[in-house]
């Protein structure tokens, strides 16, 4: 694996002052945000009370990523780490198309977090544009994730913190309310009395497994901030098993009480469906706070994919496939250059928030996702590679194993060609794939064209 070790000193330089605990809330910062928040408002719509078995199985599939990534980025912990593993265990074609892919759609989904930013502060100020909290916000953060990453750490900690608090108070809440508030209106007959349980039929059902996967997108960041860890190899596994964790009981037990509390029809886009309960459960206040909690979720979402963002472009950068500025660090150990091109995304959202500010995240979301489907269908692929290369080279014990090899890797990477493939079925998802393929194209030409030969060479002369 000398190689490897090769393109771990490579991307080298960054300060790795992230705890374990910081680690876990990264994780759950990047994945509890406006998927969940605003995004679930969506999959309501297309599956109504069956929208639970489409964010189970969005959870299973989180279950298999998490898995197969964990066990890789243990045995490599490295800022470019899926893209890296793929660079490796594949070829340089895929950790080029990889991590090209990958950037943008991050790039484009800071876009989404920052629109839904605007959304939420119009239930304060309803007339004031909704660029104007764009570009504030967004300069907040970009300050942020400019210090340095145990700035960035410890912000993401709070942030975070600020949302599981609020998620577990919810749920104890909805409990109260379902079963001991005795109004008859609310309980899980709510479940089946508006059109049954799959009132959109399997197939939206199915349809919301679409967006439960953008909801659960950013747990993978865990793997980037792998190459700022303290301890990498041990904040990994602990990060991990308790990841998963809260992530689908937060999911799964918000989205049952919720769908209890309120009938699924009304779950609208104009504001996000926790708020929709508080307003509902008639707590003086409470709506105006949870608000407040999915401002901060969005905020923390964002902050979460900026970094992740600068770490790709400058991982892609040290392995000469972006300019060498992308790839230098200040004295802080922050790529700088590498943060500043990744606010593109901010200033997408900027301009679709002016010319169509209800449009715009929905616009946002739909083609920031296929970038981000793509990076997942490639780890459980690099994965199957990876394990084989493993056993190759003697088999040496592994830090952690991902369990099922590998008809668990399989299922994954089938899983995801599938909900990739729907994308193309259904209007809101449409440009997914539309946007996504040529993208790729692209971008294999301009990898054919200007690195496979030197790569080529570069291979041979070692």
């Amino acid at each position: 694996m000398s190689k490897f070790q090769d393109i771990m000193q490579r991307e080298s330089g960054l300060q790795r002052h992230l705890g374990a605990g910081q680690m876990a809330m990264i994780a759950i910062g990047g994945a509890i945000g406006t998927g969940l928040f605003l995004g679930s408002s969506f999959a309501i719509g297309f599956a109504g009370p069956s929208v639970i078995l489409s964010y189970a199985i969005g959870g299973l599939v989180a279950l298999l990523l998490m898995g197969c990534l964990a066990e890789m980025t243990v045995a490599h912990p490295t800022s470019g780490s899926f893209g890296a593993y793929a660079e490796f265990y594949i070829g340089p074609w895929a950790g080029f198309l990889v991590r090209y892919l990958y950037w943008a759609a991050v790039v484009l989904a800071v876009g989404t977090e920052v629109t839904a930013v605007g959304l939420y502060m119009g239930y304060w100020y309803p007339d004031v544009p909704q660029w104007l909290w764009v570009v504030l916000f967004s300069a907040a953060l970009i300050a942020i994730n400019s210090t340095s990453v145990k700035a960035f750490g410890a912000v993401e900690y709070s942030f975070s913190m600020v949302k599981v608090v609020a998620i577990v108070l919810f749920i104890l809440i909805g409990l109260y309310v379902v079963f001991a508030s005795g109004r008859p209106e609310i309980g899980f007959h709510n479940y089946t009395a508006h059109g049954g349980f799959f009132p959109k039929g399997a197939w939206g059902m199915w349809v919301a497994v679409v967006i439960s996967i953008f909801s659960y997108l950013s747990i993978e960041m865990i793997a980037v901030a792998a190459g700022e860890a303290q301890e990498p190899q041990r904040a990994i596994k602990s990060a991990f098993r308790s990841t998963l964790i809260r992530l689908l009981l937060f999911y799964l037990l918000s989205l049952s009480l919720m769908l209890a509390i309120v009938p699924w029809q009304d779950a609208g886009t104009d504001k996000s469906p926790f708020v929709k309960v508080m307003e509902v459960v008639g707590i003086p206040g409470a709506a105006a706070v949870l608000n407040f909690v999915v401002l901060v979720a969005a905020l923390s979402a964002m902050n979460s994919q900026l970094y992740a963002t600068s770490r790709m472009l400058f991982s892609l950068s040290r392995a000469g496939y972006a300019p060498k500025p992308l790839g230098r660090l200040n004295a802080r150990g922050v790529p700088m250059a590498a943060l500043g091109v990744s606010c593109a995304g901010i200033a997408v959202a900027t301009v679709l928030n002016v010319w169509r500010p209800q449009e715009a995240f929905v616009f946002m979301m739909a083609i920031a996702m296929y970038g981000a489907l793509f990076a997942w269908f490639m780890i459980f692929v690099t994965h199957l590679f990876f394990r084989r290369s493993w056993r190759a080279s003697g088999d040496a014990p592994l830090g952690f194993r991902m369990w099922g090899y590998p008809y668990l890797s399989l299922l994954g990477a089938v899983l995801m060609l599938a909900i990739m493939a729907t994308t193309l079925f259904t209007d809101i998802f449409r440009l997914t794939l539309l946007t996504g393929i040529p993208l790729t194209i692209v971008l294999a030409l301009v990898y054919a064209i200007g690195y496979r030969g030197k790569d080529a060479r570069a291979e041979h002369s070692s």
